[in-house]
């Protein structure tokens, strides 16, 4: 069985107990296979934030995992929201190294997990004059500077 078709019977059981109906969309991204849940719904499986989201991508994978040992990690979307989050934050970023570029004083995008630290970097690593950096240490959220090289 595909990892694709089982991460969607995973989601889709984890969904249906939970009271929901949707249908999915699969897509194929530079990150790799993306499940994007279409309801009418999207705010209940979206959360604040994303964060519910979140939490239905680690649960999935996990499960997937366990039975699929050796499968890549599948994005969960719902109604396009995280594909939108990313579009936004990439257009802050580029944004925001524009005005560094021009007045020379560094700037800090909004606290970032992972994920979307990786999207932001590798947004503005093609742009001459800036360099970006995340600090060390173990928090979930960090944010990202911006600087003038």
């Amino acid at each position: 069985m595909n990892e694709v078709v089982a991460a969607e019977k995973i989601l889709d059981t984890m969904l249906s107990k939970l009271g929901f109906q949707v249908q999915y969309e699969r897509s194929e991204s530079a990150d790799g296979p993306c499940l994007n849940i279409l309801t009418d719904q999207g705010a209940h499986l979206i959360g604040k934030g994303g964060d519910r989201l979140e939490d239905l991508q680690y649960l999935m994978n996990r499960v997937l995992n366990k039975h699929y040992p050796d499968a890549s990690r599948v994005k969960v979307d719902c109604d396009n929201y995280r594909q939108k989050q990313e579009d936004e934050l990439i257009s802050d970023a580029k944004e925001m190294a524009q005005q560094v570029l021009q007045d020379g004083k560094s700037r800090q995008l909004r606290p970032l997990n992972a994920y979307y630290r990786r999207i932001a970097h590798n947004s503005l690593a093609d742009i001459d004059g800036v360099k970006t950096s995340s600090p060390k240490g173990n928090g979930r959220y960090k944010k990202i500077q911006i600087e003038k090289l």
